[in-house]
């Protein structure tokens, strides 16, 4: 499993809420990587919240630090040990203050945090966050404080989660936790631990909470949610074990996509992140049951090459992708969708490259996530294979496979210029202030002049009259 990623380039995204007045301490919250690490921050501020801490965007006023991790790729795990240096006069300055990291890194490097890095008090695993309020007050005794247990049964579906800054208008809803599949160049299923999936009832409630409060689109969110199956509880793996009656009234995926759109049928649902092998065209006969589910899929695919699929532990050919792409665009002909892609694999020879340049041709995407591959220590990969494919031979195969995204991104642009888009307003462009953004169904993005009486939230249809690689250009549908 590979997640849809935030661009890493990011020094990290510093979260800022409302305060409760009778707070009385600062807590200063910096998320990396994936979804699931932001979506996990909100539950982490949630439960702080409740211990007296109101949060802030200024590290120097922070009670307590907290930097929530990623360890999916090298530069990732290099970006936040600048970041925690970055801390170490801050620490002198206030010898009280809390420093703590969380998340993947955290599971990961364990103990080697509080040896290594001497300003770091507290490392807290993904499904420890519950315990955060006595670890904190091991910390405030003067001790170092750990706890990376990984659990079979944590979903946090209890917790409302508390929406850190964002636009107000689109919101994270995360389904299930944990992944099995065990991709040989992947840390998740070590660092999260084994999936299991969230009540549908919780994730229905928290839906239309968000409604109610102003919320016009969620992301329905985990490591792998196609594999989203709900049976009272417990690892999937452990699904075989169900009762007869447990089987009979189970919950998968396109069944809780189709509880959510009618639960919500004026809210706006998208998904993330889908693989290939979990992934039902009965899915996509609920998209195309119902309007609110958004025409856009996000399915990795990591190689067009069997021979590295196969290495990479991926539970798909490439005639099976291919063939599940085709049956998708028949059920839902407007769907889009966007791929992962990892060059450089062990043992890829060119041939190997040659047949990913050729499926995304095929496939043609709308845009991509692409990498070179980055061992990463405790995989299959690194235990049992040579990173063998030279650094330069790498950057020129993924500077053929960027740039032949470039192309099919600016294609599958162009594919809607001429027509009239339903657009959530998100926010102001970046590059002029005078104009909105937001995306269609297809996940594209637009930028479109400002008329008096709309605001953030608004859908609105929009004529898009040209492109470029990867924005509409439009204006207000008269």
């Amino acid at each position: 499993m590979q997640e849809k990623y935030i661009d890493e380039t990011k020094q990290g995204e510093a979260f800022a809420i409302a305060e409760r007045p009778e707070n009385s301490k600062k807590l200063f919250l910096e998320s990396y990587g994936c979804q699931m690490n932001f979506s996990d921050s909100e539950i982490v501020a949630s439960i702080l919240n409740e211990q007296g801490y109101n949060t802030t965007m200024k590290a120097e006023e922070a009670d307590l630090i907290l930097l929530n991790t990623c360890s999916i790729r090298e530069k990732a795990e290099q970006t936040v040990r600048m970041r925690l240096s970055q801390f170490k006069n801050l620490k002198r300055e206030k010898p009280n203050m809390t420093v703590g990291v969380l998340g993947c890194m955290a599971e990961r490097l364990k103990t080697k945090f509080l040896e290594e890095e001497q300003l770091v008090d507290l490392v807290v695993g993904p499904d420890a966050y519950r315990d955060l309020p006595n670890l904190l007050k091991e910390t405030e005794d003067g001790r170092d404080a750990i706890n990376v247990i990984l659990s079979k049964e944590e979903t946090y579906a209890d917790i409302n989660p508390v929406r850190l800054g964002g636009n107000g208008v689109t919101a994270y809803v995360t389904i299930t936790r944990g992944c099995d599949n065990m991709c040989t160049f992947c840390v998740v299923p070590f660092t999260r631990g084994r999936e299991r999936s969230r009540d549908p009832h919780s994730i229905i409630d928290e839906c239309k909470d968000l409604w109610n409060n102003g919320y016009k689109e969620i992301t329905l969110l985990g490591q792998n949610v196609d594999s989203y199956l709900w049976y009272g509880g417990g690892p999937k793996k452990d699904f075989a074990k169900a009762s007869e009656m447990q089987k009979a009234t189970a919950v998968n995926f396109a069944q809780l996509l189709d509880q959510v759109a009618n639960a919500v049928p004026e809210m706006r649902i998208r998904f993330s992140t889908s693989n290939p092998q979990d992934m039902s065209l009965d899915v996509f006969h609920m998209m195309a049951k119902h309007n609110n589910i958004c025409k856009y899929v996000h399915l990795p695919v990591q190689s067009g090459s069997n021979n590295m699929l196969q290495a990479m532990n991926r539970q798909h050919t490439r005639e099976e992708y291919l063939d599940l792409i085709k049956k998708a665009k028949e059920i839902v002909p407007e769907v889009a969708f966007s791929q992962d892609m990892i060059v450089g694999f062990c043992n890829e020879t060119e041939e190997d490259h040659q047949d990913t340049l050729s499926l995304m041709k095929e496939v043609e995407y709308d845009y991509g996530y692409m990498f070179a591959y980055s061992e990463r220590p405790g995989t299959p990969a690194h235990k049992k294979m040579d990173d063998n494919i030279p650094a330069d031979v790498k950057q020129r195969r993924l500077a053929e496979v960027i740039a032949l995204q470039g192309e099919l991104s600016r294609k599958r642009m162009k594919s809607y210029v001429g027509r009239t888009h339903q657009i959530l307003i998100e926010g102001t462009s970046k590059k002029n202030e005078n104009q909105w953004k937001g995306r269609n169904s297809q996940n594209a993005v637009c930028v479109f002049d400002k008329l008096e009486g709309q605001k953030i939230g608004d859908i609105v249809n929009v004529f898009v009259y040209d492109n470029t690689q990867g924005t509409l250009l439009g204006r207000i549908a008269e």
